[in-house]
């Protein structure tokens, strides 16, 4: 007796899999949705489950046309040039007794079966995340799925709601506002920031942002420049290197056109020396470099070769948060050779969620100085700000 069972993720998709394995004649014998662990719970996976066998006859509840019978002459003869339909051989029936006793078993079975991994899933979350398990208090629990829902990695969740409840009396496991304040300074403390640049009048500060193509190094740039031209009225001038990309120099000019600031153009680190020498007498320079792959090495050196030419005396990465966390990692271990002193991150107004920033930040051991959210100049960028952040990241009024 051939019985076989299959999961899927939809009624639809489970019979289709009955179909390609069986046959269109299989008969399905038993179907169910699946409850899950606790595992599958918490993710909302749903599953179906369809026990079908191609040799078991189970009759059907419709009553069956009368085949027409054969002609003289046998099965399959023809009458006038018409062929017959040959008669469908009918498998024989098994005993009722049989049957009960067939699906008794299976159904002990299958339940032996359920059991068993129904154990072995709450076994694995309890080892993995003893802080999600099933005596979580609800407010440990809202807090966590808060954290996930900000895209804050499952690890750094468990570890902050795991330092909660030890940190916490008993009493106050039941009091929700008292146990988010914590976690908000929590986070607060994983986040590490510069606050503004800090330019003197009379001293000359040289300023350069580096970083993978796209994540808006030149806008960027054109913001700080506006911000501290225009608003702290200090003398700014620009240095762009990118001179690969199409219409990045002409970009970057019409910015300068427009905030009245003077502009150079550098190709080669004897042209940077020259560039730093005429712009010495402003408060502040910034430059502006092309695009590099963090997988390109040799166009990594080139770029340390340049900021070593011009004595850049900060060099902040620029980074989109639109990035998946592993990206990002990637991308700062090899722009580490050029000197990092701070991080920028990018198109907050198009990230779904900002709970990366703090596994970012806690690996790379870099603050944070400037975040941007959208693309008008001079507007849309502002210093790193702790509560802010935090806010944002927990979808919190920042007012409140």
């Amino acid at each position: 007796m051939d019985v076989k069972t299959y999961r899927a993720r939809s009624m639809q998709e489970a019979l289709q899999l009955v179909r390609q394995d069986l046959g269109s004649h299989a008969a399905v014998l038993h179907t169910r949705e699946l409850r899950g662990g606790l595992l599958q719970r918490l993710l909302g996976v749903r599953q179906i489950e369809v026990t079908a066998s191609a040799t078991v006859h189970v009759p059907s509840r419709f009553a069956e046309p009368l085949e027409a019978a054969a002609p003289a002459g046998g099965a399959g003869g023809e009458v006038c040039g018409v062929r017959a339909p040959v008669q469908r051989r009918e498998t024989a029936p098994i005993p009722p007794a049989d049957q009960q006793s067939f699906r008794d078993q299976f159904r002990d079975d299958l339940r032996c079966q359920l059991d068993g991994l129904q154990s072995m899933v709450e076994d694995l979350c309890q080892r993995r995340a003893p802080a999600t398990g099933p005596d979580l208090p609800a407010s440990l629990f809202h807090l966590f799925t808060d954290l996930i829902d900000a895209e804050v990695s499952e690890e750094l969740a468990r570890e902050m709601i795991d330092r909660l409840r030890h940190g916490a009396a008993p009493g106050d496991l039941e009091d929700a506002v008292l146990l988010k304040a914590r976690l908000v300074r929590m986070i607060e403390a994983e986040l590490q920031v510069t606050g503004p640049l800090r330019v003197t009048p009379g001293h000359r500060r040289l300023v350069a942002l580096v970083g993978p193509t796209g994540v808006g190094k030149t806008t960027t740039i054109a913001k700080l420049a506006g911000n501290f031209h225009l608003r702290e009225r200090r003398r700014v001038g620009l240095i762009t290197v990118d001179t690969y990309r199409i219409a990045a120099v002409e970009q970057l000019r019409t910015y300068a056109d427009i905030i009245d600031l003077p502009m150079e153009v550098v190709a080669t680190p004897r042209e940077m020396r020259r560039a730093v020498e005429r712009l010495a007498n402003l408060d502040l320079i910034l430059m502006d470099t092309a695009g590099r792959s963090p997988r390109d090495e040799l166009k990594i050196q080139e770029l340390r070769s340049l900021l070593a030419e011009a004595g850049a005396d900060e060099v902040h990465l620029v980074l989109s948060s639109v990035n998946s966390l592993e990206n990002l990692k990637k991308t700062v271990r090899q722009f580490a050779d050029v000197g990092v002193t701070a991080i920028v991150v990018t198109k907050l107004d198009e990230a779904t969620g900002l709970g990366t920033l703090l596994p970012l930040l806690r690996s790379c051991r870099l603050p944070l100085s400037y975040v941007t959210h959208g693309q008008n100049v001079p507007d849309d960028i502002a210093a790193a700000d702790r509560r802010k952040l935090t806010r944002s990241i927990l979808g919190i009024d920042a007012t409140s």
